[in-house]
């Protein structure tokens, strides 16, 4: 055999070493995120009834968004990115914001909070993420925790030059049942 097709038999066999390896983790990944995803939707259909919202802030540079909204007991599959009405009283973070030196828009990326109010039925649109958003008029915020861990799934990292639009990334109970049986 050449040396070139040992070099190359080599690299494929790295090659497919590697992916496989790959997959593996992501398996393990998947299987981690499962549980962590269980024991938080156990966690949640806990939470007492009520006429409030579960809010997780969400925030990302330079989009209008505020975060995602749930009603409690409901996983966060079902939650909303919103756009905030500020007109009966404006959102936590709310401060100086550019070009003024110290803006503190943003400082509660990922609290979760208690959220009175309503959706307005309105729609908004967010030029930087191109989304057409429901609008809801908060009267209340109450922090509920400022490290509630993860939104979607636990592997997910949070990037400011990316935004997560997809509650979908929540792995299915079916999902999760096929990566347990592997």
């Amino acid at each position: 055999m050449s040396r070139n097709r040992r070099i190359v038999k080599t690299w494929i066999y790295g090659l497919a070493l590697f992916a496989g390896a790959g997959l593996l983790c992501q398996c393990d990944t998947l299987k981690s995120d499962c549980r962590a995803v269980a024991e938080r939707e156990a966690e949640i259909a806990r939470e007492s009834p009520g006429d409030y919202y579960v809010g997780r802030r969400y925030y990302v540079p330079l989009t209008r968004f505020w975060g995602y909204l749930r009603r409690p007991g409901e996983s966060w599959r079902t939650a909303k990115l919103v756009i905030m009405d500020e007109s009966v009283v404006r959102n936590p973070d709310r401060g100086y914001e550019p070009p003024v030196k110290g803006a503190t828009f943003g400082y509660d990326q990922n609290y979760e909070y208690l959220v009175s109010g309503s959706y307005t039925g309105e729609k908004a649109y967010d030029p930087s993420t191109d989304q057409i958003l429901p609008v809801f008029r908060p009267t209340q915020f109450e922090v509920r925790n400022k490290k509630p861990g993860f939104l979607f799934v636990p592997s997910e990292k949070y990037r400011e030059d990316y935004v997560t639009l997809q509650p979908q990334l929540v792995p299915s109970a079916e999902v999760c049942r096929r990566a347990e049986s592997e």
